[in-house]
């Protein structure tokens, strides 16, 4: 954002409006006053001003939403317009984290590694979000490995979920009558929202599950290696203790690199293990 003439501080509430605006689809006051600490008024005037010299055009107000929408021709001016960009910033305990870390900030000596951004729309996030908010119904076309044709489906949305590679939603399927995990980038077209469900978070049994997943060093690597890398996972007594909801028990495992059903040749490329693999079984990807 080199040259942009506006304060660190108004350039973050610029790209919150922008983000917020895009993906969900409506934008208040409120929005501004919970996450920066501000009045009312200087949020008005803030969006006030990003519409009118920022992205002219871009939003506008509807008295039937009572907030902004964005406009059909929405051209993102101060974010890059991906969802990734909400959805970090949606999935920090401090909202701001998620701006910051989305800004080019051109430190020197640092470089960080990223999965490869995958295609989702704002008309597929937005109703999304609304279903899972509201315990919504909602008529979706999703593609899969096993059904590469457009598929119908009615599911009932309740948490988006970022496994280390890439975003999922946790939703009650009506046509296998089960929690499943959808791909967001596998949903094609415009969602319908319909009305609304008594399936929800409460009723997912396998996320409202913790469970710990315990790892320790490979015991095929010798005492001083053993102790390096249970420094380097900051291990206690020679185990780590992970805790985690049921139904990610295998996302957290590949984030880990860690196949349960396999062990490498080289302790020295595994370096840690599964210590209570037949506490887990019923969690496990087939």
């Amino acid at each position: 954002m080199e040259g942009w003439p506006y304060r660190w501080d108004l350039l973050l509430r610029y790209r919150y409006i922008e983000i917020i605006s895009l993906w969900e689809g409506r934008l208040t006051t409120g929005h501004l006053t919970r996450s920066f600490g501000i009045g009312r008024q200087q949020a008005s005037k803030d969006i006030n001003f990003y519409s009118r010299e920022i992205a002219p055009g871009n939003i506008e107000y509807d008295k039937y939403l009572k907030g902004y929408r964005p406009n059909s021709d929405f051209v993102p001016r101060v974010t890059r317009g991906t969802a990734d960009e909400y959805l970090h910033l949606m999935t920090r305990h401090e909202q701001l984290l998620g701006v910051f870390e989305s800004l080019p900030l051109a430190i020197a000596n640092v470089e960080q590694l990223a999965p490869p951004m995958r295609d989702i729309a704002p008309e597929v996030l937005r109703p999304l979000i609304q279903a899972a908010r509201d315990k919504l119904r909602l008529e979706v076309d999703y593609v899969s490995l096993q059904n590469p044709d457009r598929e119908g489906r009615i599911i009932v949305p309740h948490t988006l979920v970022f496994t280390g590679y890439r975003w999922h939603v946790r939703a009650w399927c009506e046509k296998n009558r089960s929690f499943r995990d959808f791909v967001l980038s596998r949903f094609r077209g415009e969602a319908e929202l319909l009305d609304r469900s008594t399936q929800g978070e409460e009723q997912d049994t396998a996320w409202q599950t913790l469970v710990d997943v315990i790892i320790s060093p490979d015991p095929r690597l010798t005492e001083a290696q053993q102790a390096v890398i249970a420094e380097d996972y900051a291990m206690e007594q020679g185990q780590r203790v992970l805790r985690t909801r049921a139904t990610l028990v295998s996302y957290l495992l590949r984030v880990l690199q860690l196949d349960p059903d396999t062990n490498q040749d080289n302790p020295l490329a595994q370096q840690i293990v599964l210590a209570n693999r037949d506490a887990l079984t019923p969690w496990l990807f087939a």
